[in-house]
């Protein structure tokens, strides 16, 4: 059976522990090198050959920075790439197919971003050895797999790529929108897909003065504006509402539709599910191992990874199922005592004016809030916080508020737990197997605040906004830069957390499946972003998202299996059917 020995090296600290893991281990007690360290680090270097796999090591650690995996005996020899000596290693390749759109779904750091740049050309696989290897190692590798071909021409082979990141963008490209458009319009349809992505408004702006939501759909323009062989988004959905969720999905499925190859990472399980004719699993432990699962169709392939199980490779990697309710949640769920009410409120700025509704919020009930960029989510939720007066209304409140930002900007030097019992002091008994647990804080106490990624500063804020004693909790965009996994627990702890307080919540999202998943009711906002916006609601759920839903012009069903909600395709029998009905989501 292959093993290997992953050390995280960000978590590994050997200046601030008494490397009990040499210590402790086995092996070197009998005199071998199972564990050195490396004379410039200090750090420990594993050697997997001499490795037993007692595990000692593992549970010695006290930054929990070492993992000792036994793999199934199918992966021993496919390792495609790995980063240095008990690095990450990734097994197996996605495969890209003409005219089709293939999505990888999976947790964060697993190596989906490691694959694309693989595929793209910007890495050199090593196949799990200490140089890139050469091109007829490579061949000798992929021998009889559709990879084989790709790799022999990869070359000659022109790829236009969407990274990750977006927000690096102002750095390397200078100018304005439609100028950038212009130069790498290489299939002239900048026009077009300026119209698509509602970017006419922008064309005359200079691209370091964009939002994020802007940025993403001018990265998705320049990629497909190319004209390539294969085309590779990475998270294209981050920043952008459901709308404009949707209108990218058109664009990258218009790319297939025209004979060309398609990659897309994505943790939107609606958009993936709307856009992809494949879909390739990637399961493992995030910052250890991943490995890239057998093409299967997408509905398929979405149900086996909410399942969690592999029935052709006979692996399980996930404890439960998820499923989703089929129905909207009991009027009984939310008819406790209110909780919090406001009157009718409005916020004017120069060209924009928000306009909110009175409305109330119960004690245990999650409000999920909705609607386009720019329409006044945030504006109302700062409102409503304190930290932005209303121009009418007044908010007359003795209630206690715990808020977490739209914007993950926090100026802190020290670690995540220095950070959090600044913010908390003593920690509640119920902190850490309630919130820090599972959400995977705890593994981060240790590492420097400044240092966490994306989806990790968004689970460590989510865990100090909720830390807090709190009557009511504002919580914006909380799945931002999360995984689908992620997603699904966030929405499971925030859910168990104001029920167990008898608290309440707003919560603004622009995920589907999330919002299905965590919310009571919804609160619907409408308008023309950017210049007016207006609340509806708090509503039930199945008026609140046939009102929302009809806004955007979609509607959804449910799969069988798991519940979960799928775009219907524009103009189907069952999109004509359900909008004839008014019944945009939940049926009856």
């Amino acid at each position: 059976m292959p093993r290997i020995a992953v050390i995280d090296r960000e978590s590994c600290q050997p200046k601030r522990c008494s490397l009990e893991c040499h210590r402790y281990c086995p092996g070197v007690r009998t005199g071998d090198e199972t564990i050195i360290l490396d004379e410039q680090t200090g750090k420990p270097v594993i050697s997997e050959e001499l490795c037993t796999g007692c595990g000692i090591c593992v549970h010695k650690c006290p930054f929990r920075a070492i993992s000792i995996i036994n793999l199934p005996q199918e992966l021993e020899g496919r390792c495609i790439h790995r980063y240095g000596p008990n690095g990450f290693a990734l097994y197996e390749l996605p495969i890209p197919r003409a005219g089709k759109v293939t999505g990888l779904v999976g947790q964060n750091g697993t190596g989906k971003t490691t694959a694309l740049e693989i595929l793209a050309g910007k890495l050199s696989p090593n196949l799990g050895l200490q140089e890139a290897a050469e091109p007829r190692s490579l061949n000798e590798f992929f021998k009889g797999s559709e990879l084989q071909a790709y790799f022999a021409r990869i070359e000659r082979v022109k790829i236009a790529y969407k990274p990750q990141a977006i927000d690096g963008l102002p750095k390397v490209v200078r100018g304005r929108v439609g100028e950038l458009l212009a130069k790498v319009d290489e299939r002239n349809v900048a026009r077009e897909l300026a119209e698509s992505l509602e970017l006419n408004e922008v064309l005359d702006r200079n691209i370091k003065l964009l939002s994020g939501g802007e940025l993403q759909r001018l990265a998705i323009a320049a990629t497909a504006a190319r004209d390539a062989n294969i085309y590779y988004f990475d998270e294209p959905s981050s920043h952008l509402d459901v709308y404009q969720r949707l209108n990218a999905a058109r664009v990258i499925r218009g790319l297939a539709e025209a004979g060309k190859a398609v990659i897309v990472v994505e943790h939107d399980l609606a958009m993936l599910d709307y856009m992809c004719d494949y879909v390739h699993v990637l399961y493992g432990k995030p910052r250890t191992y991943g490995v890239v699962s057998s093409p299967r169709g997408v509905r398929v392939g979405i149900n086996v990874f909410l399942d969690g199980y592999l029935r052709e490779e006979n692996v399980r990697f996930r404890r439960e199922s998820i499923r989703f309710e089929v129905r909207p949640p009991s009027k009984a769920r939310i008819a406790g005592r209110a909780m919090f009410s406001y009157p009718k409120l409005k916020k004017r700025f120069k060209g924009f004016e928000l306009e909110a509704t009175t409305g109330s919020v119960y004690a245990g009930e999650v409000v999920g809030v909705v609607g386009p960029n720019a329409i006044g989510k945030t504006t109302f939720v700062r409102m409503l916080a304190g930290k932005l007066k209303p121009t009418v209304g007044k908010i007359d409140s003795k209630l206690t508020v715990a808020h977490k930002s739209q914007y993950l900007k926090i100026e802190f030097e020290g670690t995540v737990e220095a950070w959090l019992r600044e913010l908390l002091g003593e920690f509640d008994p119920a902190f850490d197997p309630d919130i820090l647990q599972p959400l995977e804080v705890k593994p981060l106490l240790e590492r420097k605040l400044k240092d966490l990624s994306g989806g990790e500063l968004q689970r460590a804020a989510i865990a100090a906004c909720l830390g807090q004693p709190a009557d009511l909790y504002l919580i914006d965009e909380p799945s931002a830069y999360l995984d689908v996994e992620q997603r699904l627990q966030m929405a499971r702890v925030i859910r168990r957390v104001i029920e167990k307080r008898e608290v309440a919540a707003f919560v603004v999202d622009h995920d589907v499946l999330s919002v299905d998943f965590i919310s009571d009711r919804l609160l619907v906002f409408t308008g023309e972003p950017s210049r007016a916006g207006k609340t509806h609601g708090p509503l039930g759920m199945r008026e609140g998202m046939n009102q929302f839903l009809r806004e955007v012009g979609v509607t959804f069903r449910r799969d069988p299996q798991t519940g979960r909600p799928r775009t219907n395709k524009p103009e189907s029998g069952l999109d004509r059917e359900q909008k004839e009905k008014g019944e945009y989501f939940y049926l009856s």
